[in-house]
């Protein structure tokens, strides 16, 4: 499936979710080896069950910011384009190559606090039910109201995502990520 452009398609869970990550996180793995020693699926296609638009999200965490150089440019080598942090401070986005999976890819340090939260969320959603139908349900009206507005549909999900993630922190089955 290539990049998606167009309108805001939300669909019910999809188990090839998990294999699609799994091809990327090899293809990761192989290219930045060592420099990577953590890359994680996060994000709606990371939770069983939970509706979500076919994207599959990856943060790739560094030991240190001072690799980041070496990780962009192998990156690179396989068609990556770095995009800077896109105004989420040591979070690094990339562009995927054209015709991969549809992903967003993240490079974040070890303790940043942008995957942090991504953990978190996911953590938090795979053991609360009830919190997947909710979001799922949210995800669906507001893909309908936010159609062809990107922008519009992550910033209305704030909220809720807020009130999750506080949620996230004050349960007790959670362990702080390293």
């Amino acid at each position: 499936m290539k990049n998606p452009a167009g309108p805001i398609v939300v669909v019910d869970y999809d188990p090839v979710w998990r294999e699609w990550f799994e091809s990327l996180r090899a293809l990761l793995a192989g290219v930045l080896g060592d420099l990577a020693p953590i890359i994680e699926h996060v994000g709606s296609t990371a939770v069983p069950g939970l509706a979500a638009k076919p994207i599959i999200d990856i943060d790739v965490i560094i030991d240190s910011r001072e690799t980041l150089p070496e990780v962009v440019e192998r990156l690179a080598t396989v068609g990556y384009r770095h995009e800077g942090d896109l105004g989420i401070p040591g979070r690094e986005a990339f562009r995927p190559p054209d015709g991969s999976i549809a992903h967003h890819l993240y490079v974040c340090e070890r303790g940043n606090a942008a995957s942090r939260e991504h953990l978190r969320l996911r953590d938090y959603l795979r053991s609360h039910p009830d919190a997947v139908q909710a979001y799922a349900a949210l995800k669906r009206r507001l893909a309908v109201q936010f159609r062809d507005d990107r922008a519009g549909y992550t910033q209305a999900k704030t909220g809720w995502i807020r009130c999750c993630l506080e949620a996230a922190w004050l349960a007790t089955d959670l362990v702080e990520p390293d």
